[in-house]
């Protein structure tokens, strides 16, 4: 059975792990607890209000709402007991008990634990009285200059001063003046070390560690580690100062020496563990424990890790480490740059609009929320570090550009962050090797990986006249072995577009393989020519050889469908001419056709002539560009429900669709002479691409009446304002072939394609009468605004079009919350209701007041969006009703119904949403939503007149 997890936190290391968490398929809903602006209501994860605080409400909370897991993202809540009160009430919490916690909590406890236990570290003096701190510094043998308030200061608790009078100005600060609070009622005095620090994370059941990549944070505000201390600037992860030799020597006399001390001092220590090193001349040696993940090195520890994080959690808690150890992505390398706010770490402004999330998103990057919270809509700042931005690359160089160019994309006023996080491992990398061509980003023997595992692919589309062989200089056809007597050899060349840019953001890339197939195939076959051989190119900046094998694997496939061979191909890696993770594809087919087979047969199109168009799978592979803008326009990303195609959809995956290829479909109808031309409706549209196989004299009338429209050239339409000649220009509108034919022969062709894909006779021709366009598309905006199914008739056949009145804009469905109790018998009366294409209303969340209910369920199997608000975990009415309150507004609800609603609503909260509650639920709600009967203010029912109804 899926679970459910909490994840206590409201940071970038929290969204970090819920995002991770998320990955699980064997995890149903990840919460936050508080959460933030990008943990609300993003796909399986969502914010929760409980209270992580109180303990006790915690646990019941968790009991009550199937919580499987709880984990603990800050190191607060561990100090606090968080774990143990959990555990004690039956629910799994991930983390250490607060014994074990002290290893952060206390750095007093810390450095006499690791005196006790022979564990490197500086040479030290804890003090409760400020005047013995200052003696200690003026007296010590070594540099004594590292002063640090004890308790917990949220990573910010730490001087390192120049000189003695600043150590002792810093006791002076934290002790008396409180400067960290109940933090510094003890300081600990250290030693000042010199080296490279770095961080080593491990996790740890008890027993055996399991060590993470090494990564270095950057605590200080500016480039150059200069500027005041803060919480973390950025970090980079693996850091190639540490060796796995020296990693191995960390694992053995810091990691494993910890864990196996704490356990024989009766606190067994399982969760995170953080060790804080200085990589000094006589060896590491710990500057201080974390008794959880660091924050910014959890966002770019968890993007390298492969294994299913759930799983290594579980792993951890139930004590088997040593036979399940992580997985971590090899010869990769993860850059986060934190962005801060303006005056941070001291005083800032919140509230301040961040623009531009979306489209980072969509360029591959991950953005990590931290300091950010939901307002009218958009994203606000609301605290220090406010956001990070996390790249993944080949390299330590190609992530860190891909990171400074996604903050570069972000519009935040004032913004803080620094560009030049792991500058020292670059120089470190430049100082310690030798340069290869694969420094300079081109990888040989990744290239002869990708031959070696398309070969088998491009064999399979061997057919008569070539044996597809990859590997030589040029490939050869024999034309008299594939049966040909007198050919015209017919060649065609295309690419995919901007296309590129949502498989790349998506990473979805097998389908582009179709699309450049078909782009080129379909623009063969307009000659009447059969496609004997493809041939395609791959262009990248460096080659990932599971991302280029998924879109040649794609190209083969293709080849396969259209009855070509794939002969032959060219990858291209050119480090500086694309940025990291883009790439370019381009096609070449050559097909041929005997010569008097040849098409268009011009001399014989006649006025009257029939079009016949076939269906497009969606947009096909043109116009992308401005898809990408009218999305910008509505603030969609390509991960958001689509609000075209079919349910459950995300607008990528409907953009995604490939494009249809029809030479199977068409070869034998062309061969049978009955076909006079054949237009492939690719960039330029309907209006340019028809006239393209047409007689001058001769015009085109296209009934847009006649074919099925794609729901998503209407969305396209309304939400980009797009004028019909943009449309008809632009786009394929639905038909990504169309065929002429003679009035004689129109029904039979049309019964031979209908067999096996949509089509309808949808125009014919006529002579062009003088100043008149070539193309006359009618009846365009009627589809656009009545999506559905067309008839395949004859010309002049009436059809029902689903028109409802004179209007001339579709219809505005309702956004609709149900508040439930129970079963929800009403609920499903509703559901039906609003699945009705007629339905004014769109129910967008069901609310329950109790946890675990039959309606969720119901709602949950309708791909309908669930929220509990348990009544039993607030103190007032109002509180209750507030909070319902906020939840219908995230989800920008219009109207609320009562389906066996068991609470109490206070007079306010029903004078805010009127909500409606009748008997005759399904009937009232339509009465309500198409706005033809409303609750007057002085509560009695208003009804529209007849005139306007």
């Amino acid at each position: 059975m899926a679970e459910k997890v909490l994840v206590v936190g409201s940071g970038g290391r929290e969204h970090a792990l819920a995002w991770k968490l998320a990955q699980s398929p064997q995890i149903q809903q990840v919460l936050v607890a508080p959460g933030n602006a990008g943990t609300a209501n993003c796909g399986k994860i969502s914010n929760s209000e409980v209270s992580v605080s109180n303990h006790a409400i915690l646990a019941q909370f968790c009991k009550d709402h199937h919580v499987g897991l709880v984990v603990v993202g800050p190191e607060v809540p561990l100090a606090a007991g968080i774990v143990d009160d959990l555990t004690a009430a039956g629910v799994p919490c991930f983390g250490p008990s607060a014994k074990a916690a002290q290893l952060e909590a206390s750095k007093s406890f810390s450095k006499a634990f690791m005196e006790r236990h022979g564990i490197p570290t500086a040479r030290y003096g804890s003090f409760t009285d400020p005047q013995e701190a200052c003696k200690y510094i003026r007296t010590a043998d070594f540099p004594a200059l590292v002063v640090k308030a004890s308790g917990l200061a949220a990573g910010k608790g730490v001087i390192v001063a120049p000189d003695q009078d600043q150590a002792c100005q810093a006791v002076m600060d934290i002790m008396q003046d409180r400067a960290f609070g109940i933090a510094g009622e003890t300081v600990v005095v250290e030693e000042l070390l010199e080296g490279e620090e770095v961080s080593c994370l491990c996790f740890t059941d008890g027993s055996s560690v399991s060590p993470m990549p090494p990564a270095q944070d950057h605590k200080r505000l500016q480039d150059g580690d200069l500027g005041p201390n803060t919480g973390g600037m950025g970090a980079y992860c693996p850091t190639p100062q540490v060796s796995q030799q020296l990693l191995q020597q960390i694992r053995e006399m810091v990691l494993q020496k910890t864990v196996d001390g704490m356990k024989e001092e009766g606190t067994p220590y399982v969760g995170v563990l953080y060790a804080g090193l200085m990589l000094t001349k006589q060896g590491p040696k710990v500057l201080e424990f974390n008794c959880r993940f660091g924050d910014p090195e959890c966002q770019v520890l968890l993007p390298l890790l492969k294994s299913d994080l759930y799983e290594v959690i579980l792993n951890t808690v139930n004590g088997k480490l040593v036979s399940n150890a992580p997985v971590w992505h090899q010869d990769s390398s993860a850059v986060t740059v934190v962005m801060a706010s303006a005056g941070y770490p001291g005083s800032y402004k919140k509230g301040v609009e961040i623009t531009g999330l979306s489209q980072v998103q969509d360029s591959g990057l991950q953005v990590f929320h931290a300091g950010t919270a939901l307002k009218e809509g958009g994203v606000v700042s609301s605290g220090g570090r406010v956001l990070t931005v996390t790249a993944v690359g080949p390299s330590l160089e190609t992530a860190l550009q891909a990171a400074n160019q996604g903050v570069a994309a972000i519009g935040f006023p004032g913004a803080v962050y620094r560009r030049d996080i792991g500058h020292r491992a670059i120089a470190h990398l430049n100082q310690h090797r030798g340069l290869t061509y694969k420094d300079s980003g081109v990888d040989i023997a990744a290239g002869n990986k990708l031959v070696d595992m398309i070969k088998p692919l491009a064999k399979a589309t061997s057919r008569a006249g070539c044996n597809a062989e990859l590997g030589g200089f040029a490939g050869l056809f024999d034309l008299k072995a594939a049966g040909f007597v007198d050919p015209i050899l017919v060649s065609g060349t295309d690419g995919v577009g901007t296309k590129l840019k949502i498989a790349q953001a998506c990473s979805q890339h097998g389908g582009l393989g179709q699309d450049l197939v078909a782009m080129c195939v379909n623009d063969v076959l307009a000659q009447g020519a059969e496609p004997l051989f493809f041939l395609d190119y791959f262009s990248c900046g460096s080659l990932d050889v599971d991302i280029a094998a998924s879109v040649v694997g794609g190209v083969a496939k293709a080849c396969e469908m259209a009855g070509c061979a794939l002969l032959g191909g060219e990858t291209a890696e050119m480090p500086g001419v694309y940025a990291p993770g883009e790439y370019d594809l381009a096609g070449f087919c050559v097909g041929a056709v005997e010569r008097g087979a040849l098409l268009p047969r011009l001399g014989d199109i006649a006025e009257g002539d029939r079009l016949i168009g076939l269906a497009s799978s969606g947009v096909h592979s043109n116009g992308f560009s401005l898809v990408r803008k009218v999305l910008e326009r509505a603030n969609l990303s390509y991960s958001s429900p689509a609000p075209f195609g079919k349910s459950g959809q995300t607008v990528g995956e409907v953009l995604l669709t490939p494009t249809k290829i029809y030479s199977r479909l068409l070869l034998p109808i062309l061969r049978s002479g009955a076909v006079k031309a054949y237009a492939h409706i690719t960039g330029g549209g309907l209006l340019e691409n028809i006239p393209r196989v047409l007689p001058q004299e001769l015009a085109v009338d296209l009934d847009a009446s006649r074919w099925s429209m794609p729901p998503v050239f209407s969305w396209l339409q309304k939400e980009g304002g797009l004028s019909e000649e943009e449309m008809t220009r632009t786009f394929n509108c639905g038909l990504g072939a169309v065929l002429v034919v003679a009035p004689l022969d129109a029904q039979r062709v049309l019964h031979q394609l209908q067999a096996h894909e949509e089509a309808w006779i949808v125009g014919s021709l006529a002579h062009k009468q003088q100043g008149s366009e070539p193309v006359v598309v009618r009846n365009l905006k009627h589809s656009l605004l009545n999506v559905g199914p067309a008839s395949g008739g004859e010309l002049g056949v009436e059809q029902n079009s689903g028109w409802h009145g004179n209007s001339s804009t579709p219809r505005k469905r309702t956004r609709v919350a149900v508040l439930i109790s129970g079963t929800g018998t009403n609920l499903q009366a509703l559901i039906e209701q609003a699945k009705r294409p007629s339905s004014s209303a769109e129910i967008v969340v069901v609310i329950s007041n109790r946890p675990g209910v039959q309606g969720l369920k119901r709602a949950s199997l309708a791909g309908i969006q669930t929220r509990v608000v348990d009544h039993k975990l607030y103190g007032s009415r109002a509180e209750f009703d507030g909070t319902i309150d906020r939840v219908l507004e995230e989800f920008g609800v219009e109207l609320v119904c009562l389906a066996g609603f068991m609470r109490i609503l206070t007079g306010t909260f029903v004078k805010k949403w009127n909500e409606a509650e009748h008997r005759a639920f399904p009937a009232a709600l339509e009465l309500v939503a198409s706005g033809a009967v409303r609750l007057g203010e002085d509560g009695h029912i208003m009804w529209k007149s007849s005139s306007q109804s």
